[in-house]
């Protein structure tokens, strides 16, 4: 197959995937599109190393996810966290519920290694699908390995409808006491929010440099030496303590921002997110090659078994939380099940159940200001920090 061939062929089965997800709105992710597209493409007419063929072979891949993860670090800082402290403790105790139902629930269905590979996709995306099914290659759990890609790829049906159900009974809940003049009202839009979104022009530490010499060169430059600084520390700490390049990268990227090395989000200002992106995906669902219709009947069981426990887990563990921090059961399932997806979708749901709740303006601002702050921070905490850490401590355990 020729090179631009595979590449256009692989970039159709993601379109095809984005559009059936906007077309539903979310209620069909577009990963699980994608996904059943390149096991058909793997069953039918695609060539084994049809993702090698297109350009992302496993080194490039690699690449990408170092740049990627620093790319994740700039998007939190210590000021937005401490102001959603209750939001963390909730999608924190979230993920502990879904550890805690795997294992205590998991381990009398399944064994050892499967809940270790579960665990890490489900609770986050696409670079801790990554890890575990790296991981699982390297120790010759094959099976595992397209285990990790596929509860990744099916575990938005359970995060989509479940997170529009108590959104909506909490926007609901919301409207009702705002009519009744018994809500106290809110600032539009969060600081949380607006410090989320707000887009740095440039890092401190090179404020005095004319914007005509920040190039995209110079932004990727930046992200690969600190990307190195991560790789170096793990390579020097290996003596003492194993510690995942990758995690590393997530707490650099963070401090990088902190001092003022790099912007928020570099990698989108330096044109190269969606090429990254798009370049992950492709090596996710290059795992899917190895997936024959026998392994995915065999992965059936434990793919939904695992998904049903560890939701009840969530649950159980968030209603507890939410009760304690007085936050209600509503909104606490809602900022955990942001594991299942993290962002964008985090965005999307909330603000299209928001559009449907009512089409008064100044009701929809209320409503904003109260459910988006808690849902972008929880998809931040629990798929950008929690779920990468864990892939690094999990993958130790295959």
């Amino acid at each position: 197959m020729a090179q631009m061939l595979a590449i256009a062929v692989l970039l159709f089965a993601l379109y095809i995937g984005e559009v059936v997800s906007i077309r539903t709105k979310a209620w069909i992710p577009s990963i699980f599109i994608s996904g059943v597209l390149f096991l058909l493409g793997y069953w039918t007419f695609f060539p084994p190393d049809i993702v090698a063929i297109a350009g992302i072979p496993a080194a490039v891949a690699v690449l990408l996810i170092y740049l990627l993860i620093v790319n994740m670090g700039t998007l939190l800082s210590l000021q937005e966290l401490k102001k959603q402290w209750r939001t963390i403790l909730i999608a924190i105790s979230g993920i502990l519920g879904i550890i805690a139902a795997l294992f205590g629930i998991g381990l009398l269905l399944f064994d050892f290694q499967t809940i270790v590979v579960a665990i890490p996709p489900l609770v986050g995306g696409l670079v801790s699908a990554l890890i575990m099914s790296e991981g699982a290659t390297a120790a010759g759990l094959p099976t595992l390995a397209v285990f990790a890609i596929v509860i990744y790829v099916m575990q938005g049906f359970a995060g989509y409808p479940l997170t529009s159900i108590m959104l909506k009974r909490e926007g609901r809940n919301l409207l009702e006491r705002y009519r009744n003049n018994d809500l106290p009202e809110q600032k539009l839009v969060s600081e949380e929010t607006s410090e989320l979104a707000e887009e740095v022009k440039e890092p401190r530490l090179f404020a005095r440099m004319p914007a005509k010499y920040d190039t995209d060169f110079f932004k990727f430059l930046r992200l690969a030496i600190v990307g190195y600084l991560a790789y170096l520390t793990s390579v020097l700490a290996a003596p003492l303590v194993e510690i995942s390049p990758f995690v590393l990268c997530l707490l650099f990227g963070v401090i990088g921002r902190s001092v003022g090395f790099l912007e928020r989000h570099p990698l989108q200002k330096a044109n190269g997110f969606g090429f990254a992106i798009a370049g992950l995906l492709l090596y996710i669902f290059d795992g899917l090659k190895n997936a024959t219709p026998s392994m995915m009947l065999e992965l059936l069981y434990p793919l939904i078994a695992c998904i049903i426990i560890g939701v009840a887990g969530m649950y159980l563990f968030s209603f507890i939380i939410g009760k304690i921090l007085k936050v209600s059961k509503e909104m606490a399932f809602a900022v955990s099940l942001t594991a299942l997806y993290g962002f964008p979708a985090d965005y999307i749901i909330t603000v299209e159940v928001i559009n449907a709740l009512t089409k008064d303006e100044k009701e929809r601002e209320v409503l904003t200001g109260y459910m988006l702050p808690p849902m972008l921070v929880g998809g931040f905490i629990t798929v950008t920090i929690v779920s990468v850490v864990l892939a690094g401590i999990f993958v130790g355990f295959l």
